[in-house]
Parts: C-alpha cells; structure tokens; sequence
C-alpha cells in the first residue's frame, strides 16, 4: 500500500507541470472522493481550488507569499511595525553565519510552507544537518506538489528571523484572520501549542464562537478562551492587510498585547482541508468569485 501511495505521489509531482488542472482535480477526488468542480464552486475548498487557475498567477500573489518580500507589502500598508526582525538572508547555507546568531532563532526558506527549523538553544544545533535539510528545500518547485501557483515565480532564500516566546519563554498564542473581500469574517485562535497540545477555536469578529463542530465541543470540555486585549489592533491590521484580495489568510502572533505579522496565506491547507466540514460550507458562503 505504501509504495501504491508513494507511486501516485511520484506521478502526480510529474503531472503537475503537464496539467495542473488535471492534477488539482485528482488530488480533490483523492483527498474527498468526489469531483472538484471549477465551472460552479460552492464550498471553500472548491473555491481555493477556482483562485489558484483565475487569480493566483498575478505578481502581487508571488510578492505577498515569499516569506522575505512580503516585509515589503506589510510596510507598504503601514504596517511596518508590526514586522518581525530578521537577522539574515542567505543565498544558500553556506552562506550562514552561525556563530554571528544568536542562541535562539528561526530559519525558513521564503518559497513554500512548512520550511521552518525553529532553534531554541544553539549549543546543541546539529549544524550540517540543518543545511542539508536546507539545501533539500530550496531544490523543490512547491508550487507543484498540490498546485499552488504562487509560489512558482519566488527567487528561493533562506530567512533567518528573531525567535518568537512568551513571557513564559514558550510558544505564543497564534491568530488567523479569514478575510474575505478585503474584511475579517472569521479568527482560528492556536492556543496551548507551547504544551505539545493545541487547541483551534473558530470565532467571529464579536469573540462568538462560531457553528463549528470541533469548537463547539473544545467549549464545551475547556473554558472558552478570553478575547485578548490585542484583538481590535490585530483585525485592524488584518484590514489593511486584506484590502487587495478576495480572500486572504492573515497570521498573527500576540506578545503581550504587541502584534507580529506572521505571515500572507491565500491557499489554506492546498484547499484539501478536510478537518471542518461545516466550515466548508460557512466559509465558502463568505467567499465571492
């Protein structure tokens, strides 16, 4: 069965560059057991699906996923401010300094998701292998493994940035903001990741929970999570942030009532998210084409 799943993988990475649409289609009907329809999408994930073959191709789309020059869309909005430090951007590991870091840090390639080497203490850093690793990320094209054209056009680097914690020198609360036509609709609030234990609620601009199966039942076993007094400056950025498209994804971090950007995100989970049906269907209510 593995070397099945890993076949396909393998095929579907070729075909990728033959027909993406094609191959947008068959991880849907993988992923769902059903087929996408592009020519009438009705929930989110189909939705996601139209935006990477009607929207995603435009330079602004490339500019606001790179990881590095995304700095310079937030900033061209105001937002300057709320931008995290970066101590590094590099070509290729090599590259790095590693004794000029400090003891704590992020490394991330700007290309993709999910590149991240998140270092807590230097001293015991296995350095070789992190660069490997690196060099592994900046080779892959990861706008090909579920079709993600925003990705396509970014010059690949590795970002180094300011390592983020809380008071308690632990993870930070996260906050992403589902905006649709330039306004916040929907908060995901992340909290307890600094305990190996996250827990994801669904609110609405008013901190009222929304009719999601899984928040409704987190509520029900946990105590509901207070809004945080950051929370009017962070849908306020989120504004500003939003402006320019249909539907974006805005990130934020939440340090002592300071706001840090995180990050642009305009294809959530590759638009195969399976984990909230009836946020399909709310969220893609939301979504106008």
């Amino acid at each position: 069965m593995r070397m099945i799943k890993e076949t396909v993988k393998s095929a579907l990475k070729i075909y990728a560059n033959i027909s993406p649409e094609s191959c947008a289609k068959a991880h849907y009907f993988i992923k769902f057991k059903k087929k996408l329809d592009l020519s009438n999408p009705t929930n989110f994930n189909e939705k996601i699906q139209w935006l990477k073959f009607n929207e995603l191709n435009n330079d602004i789309y490339s500019l606001c996923a790179d990881k590095y020059k995304v700095r310079e869309y937030v900033s061209s909005k105001g937002c300057g401010e709320i931008l995290n430090e970066v101590y590094g951007v590099y070509d290729n590991p090599q590259s790095i300094d590693y004794d000029a870091l400090p003891e704590k840090f992020a490394l991330k390639c700007n290309h993709g998701a999910g590149y991240n080497i998140i270092c807590d203490d230097k001293s015991s850093l296995d350095i070789e292998k992190t660069n490997k690793q690196l060099e592994k990320w900046l080779k892959q094209d990861f706008s090909t493994l579920f079709i993600e054209p925003q990705y396509k056009k970014i010059e690949r680097k590795i970002l180094c940035e300011k390592y983020i914690e809380n008071e308690r020198g632990g993870f930070p609360d996260d906050y992403k903001f589902y905006c649709f036509n330039g306004k916040p609709y929907a908060v995901m609030v992340c909290v307890g990741r600094e305990k190996g234990t996250p827990k994801f609620y669904y609110f609405d601009m008013s901190w009222n929970p929304l009719p999601f199966e899984d928040t409704i039942e987190l509520i029900n076993k946990n105590h509901h999570p207070e809004v945080p007094e950051g929370f009017d400056k962070m849908k306020d950025y989120a504004m500003k942030l939003a402006s320019d498209f249909k539907f974006v994804r805005v990130d934020f971090y939440l340090l002592n009532n300071e706001v840090v950007f995180g990050e642009l995100t305009f294809t959530p989970s590759a638009g195969l998210d399976v984990t909230l049906q009836e946020a399909d269907i709310i969220l893609g209510s939301q979504l106008k084409l």
